[in-house]
């Protein structure tokens, strides 16, 4: 069956099933608000163990669509109120109204409702639960939420890395509780790439900003994304195995809370899907992750927190041959490789950081933080390669069709490496955060420390039709090599102060942030300010919109991959990157249905100055120290989420981007930056089956136009061929055979399970094969081919879920 009959097929599944499903559900509407009488806006309505839930408008009203004939426990939640439940049972086609009261809580939540009282149209927020039913093959879940979001793209379902409007992997913030976590920097392919930081089981909330964020963020030019892990306040656990890997969480807090834990422990294995690759041979990649999260409060005031993660990411792969066919009706070509050797790499991270929170009421909050990061990477191989290429036969009325008709060229390689990188950063941060009646003031100051030993040993030998090249006749040259001993050490400090306030408007209301960064590095020795400034407009129309408007000056200093050219020299005074943007945009909240919708777009422009060049091949960045630019980056992003199926939310991004630059004293102008990408969409859709929530479907679909690649080792202007698309469909479909509101009689053992799902995932659906990067050979005559490394091709996933 074709990939578009066959999309075609259960998209018209999915819409049938979804008209089925009301007629098997009953309409539950009515209103929140304070017990001061005040409607409550973003009030989360959920239904206890199953995956339904929806939020009120800015009036307090919200509609629901429920199961029938089964007791439903309905939970009406709100961060600063306390949690209401209401039992109910209804019957097909009943129309429920229920108005709820929720009262103030007075738990002391200070950090949160310093963080959350103010509006921030630029960050926006994510349901951590989703992470947890997305189809992914990357073992990423947060990550594999951002890539659905609007300015967001990927080319790589081994990587959970992405670009963000333009910008590299390099050029993301990511935090955990307010530190800095980073990412091994020798890895060349998503192949190597182990497991995310970011364990999806301890997360409690995930922020992303994918331009114009607030000077309380750090010092990088394309995005943030901001993750809070939960202080747990009761024993829950989780685990769960796949043929991907497997995960467990545990969480308890002492009886007087005081003392409270957060933990989990990952493996993941990639095996199975790398047995789909082109390139045949014994894949052993073995990743494992320990995390831990510890807080100790001596009051509600005051209290300790400890963040620690140890990784152990190795990759072993002996290749044996590899077949792949590509090129065009006209010319169908096929290349053929032959191995000996073995890569072996090893990547090692540990982070710890130890923070002191201050909170003594809820205007004042404190905190200073210690965290110490290290790496130790290794990469390893030896790898030589006998290839031949050869053009075949088309035409379809011989029995020979797909045979090799000419040999275009023979060949073989020799790849050497004995890479070493170790690398320790410290930092000292102390933030804060003060919230008046009308203004919320942040500020911080942080000095870090950064020492790397870089050691680089590795050649590339290749000869064509029995000569080496690059061809000389009384010599043997190598295609490359690198061979160098770096050690270099500095510091930087930086500091921030930000305020928000509300302005009085005599209709709607008007929030606007201005803040204004500070940075000093020490080995090239540049100080750097950047005033950053965003506004938020909320009209009081009958119709809900909310516009806004960011910019700013982000500045990215150089920071060991950004030092150092193609052959492995380091450059130790390379300057910041630079960049000043413009973000504009709007959104729409509007009923469909009964349903909540949101419709957002985005506007944007970025000016580059000072940029470092840089090359791309599957996921290891090149940079060209040596070499300078300037750049600018436009585009428009819109996105629309909402419950298209009542009680689940889903959402679909489209993006259009033009990024170019123009390389100092090349002599061609302006060339495509490699993340050029003129289209991308992206789309999560969840559904669940007529008249029962236990049978869940996920949907996850990516597209994105072709990028520009080139040969490698050649200048950055003769990277002007574009990739294929990218084209990605996964689809889950999971049962929840034990939740919280069962009512089966269960044995001793199956009571301490609250939740039991077995899932069954598609990854890749349509069976496309995507193009990462290319093999690059010559023919008799000296031309060269780029044969492509294409990625995964259609497996199943089963994967089984428990919580605690």
């Amino acid at each position: 069956m074709k990939p578009v009959a066959l999309l075609t097929i259960l998209l018209g599944l999915l819409f049938t099933n979804s008209l089925h499903a009301q007629m098997l559900n009953a309409l539950l509407s009515g209103t929140v608000s304070s017990d001061k009488g005040e409607a409550l806006a973003e009030v989360n309505i959920s239904l206890k163990g199953y995956p339904i839930g929806t939020t009120t408008d800015k009036n307090g009203h919200y509609t629901l669509q429920i199961p029938v004939n089964r007791q439903l426990t309905i939970v009406f939640s709100m961060i600063g109120c306390q949690t209401q439940e209401q039992t109910l049972q209804v019957k097909a086609s009943d129309q429920i109204k229920l108005d709820i009261q929720l009262a103030e809580s007075n738990e002391n939540i200070a950090e949160v409702t310093v963080r959350q009282q103010r509006a921030q149209q630029n960050m926006s927020r994510i349901d951590p639960q989703f992470g947890a039913v997305i189809p992914d093959a990357s073992s990423g879940a947060v990550e594999a939420l951002i890539k659905t979001l609007p300015g967001v793209s990927t080319n790589n379902e081994l990587s959970s890395q992405y670009s963000v409007r333009g910008g590299n992997y390099d050029e993301n913030l990511v935090y955990v509780n307010d530190i800095e976590v980073y990412r091994p920097f020798l890895l060349q392919s998503g192949q190597q790439e182990g497991l995310s930081f970011i364990n999806a089981d301890l997360v409690s909330s995930i922020e992303f900003s994918s331009g114009g964020f607030d000077a309380k963020y750090g010092d990088k030019m394309a995005s943030v994304l901001d993750i809070r892990y939960r202080q747990p306040k009761s024993f829950a656990a989780s685990a769960s195995a796949s043929l991907l890997g497997g995960a467990l969480h545990v969480e308890d807090a002492s009886k007087n809370k005081k003392l409270s834990f957060i933990g989990g422990a990952r493996y993941k294995t990639n095996r199975y899907l790398l047995n789909s690759l082109d390139e045949e041979g014994d894949y052993n990649p073995d990743y494992t992750d320990l995390q831990a999260y510890v807080t100790y409060r001596f009051s509600d005031a005051f209290d300790i927190s400890f963040l620690g993660n140890m990784a152990s990411n190795d990759y072993l792969f002996i290749p044996q041959t590899r077949t792949t066919s590509f090129g065009t009706w006209t010319q169908p070509l096929q290349a053929k490789v032959y191995f000996n050797g073995q890569e072996k790499d090893h990547f090692n991270t540990k982070l710890g950081a130890l923070a002191f929170n201050f909170h003594p009421d809820n205007q004042l909050n404190l905190k200073f933080i210690f965290s110490a990061f290290n790496t130790n990477e290794e990469v390893s191989y030896d790898i030589e390669g006998q290839y031949y290429l050869n053009e075949l036969e088309r035409d379809w009325s011989t029995s020979g069709t797909g045979d090799s008709i000419l040999n275009l060229g023979v060949g073989s390689f020799l790849n050497h490496a004995r890479n070493k990188l170790d690398a320790t950063v410290f930092s000292i941060t102390n933030k804060g955060a003060y919230n008046s009646e009308e203004h919320l003031l942040n500020w911080g100051i942080k000095f870090q420390f950064e020492d790397v030993d870089d050691r680089v040993n590795e050649w590339v030998m290749r000869d064509s039709t029995g000569y080496s090249l690059p061809y000389s006749p009384t010599e043997v040259l190598l295609y490359s090599s690198s061979n160098t001993d770096n050690q270099f050490s500095s510091w930087q400090a930086s500091a921030h102060l930000q305020d928000t306030w509300a302005i009085p408007m005599e209709s709607g209301k008007l929030f606007l942030t201005s803040g204004l960064r500070a940075n000093y590095r020490e080995c090239s020795g540049e100080f750097l300010l950047s005033p950053r400034v965003s506004a938020s407009y909320v009209p009081d129309w009958e119709r809900q919109f909310i516009f806004h408007l960011s910019g700013g000056r982000y500045v990215q200093p150089a920071f060991i991959k950004e030092l150092k050219d193609r052959t492995g020299n380091v450059y130790p005074d390379t300057k910041a990157q630079k960049s000043w943007q413009l973000v504009a945009g709007s959104e729409y909240l509007f009923q469909a249905w009964d349903r909540p919708f949101r419709f957002k777009s985005e506007l944007y422009y970025k000016y580059f100055s000072n940029l470092t060049p840089y090359q791309v091949n599957n996921v290891q960045i090149q940079y060209l120290a040596d070499q300078q630019a300037t750049g600018y980056a436009a585009g428009l992003d819109l996105s629309i989420h909402g419950e298209f199926v009542s009680g689940v939310q889903s959402w679909a991004s489209i993006s259009l981007l033009q990024t170019e630059e123009n390389v100092k004293g090349d002599g061609h102008g302006w060339i495509p930056r490699p993340t050029d990408q003129l289209l991308t969409f992206s789309l999560f859709f969840q559904d669940y089956f007529p008249g029962d929530p236990s049978y869940k479907l996920h949907l996850a679909a990516f597209y994105g136009s072709r990028l520009p690649s080139g040969p490698p080792n050649g200048e950055r202007y003769m990277d002007n061929f574009r990739m294929p698309p990218y084209r990605r469909i996964d689809l889950g479909i999971s049962k929840s055979i034990i939740n919280a509101v069962s009512t089966e009689p269960k044995s001793a053992l199956l009571k301490k399970i609250k939740e039991l799902s077995l899932s069954l995932e598609v990854l890749n659906l349509l069976g496309i094969k995507n193009t990462v990067s290319y093999f690059w050979v010559s023919s008799h005559y000296g031309d060269m081919y780029g044969v492509p490394n294409y990625l995964t091709e259609r497996k199943l996933n089963l994967r089984l879920s428990l919580k605690f």
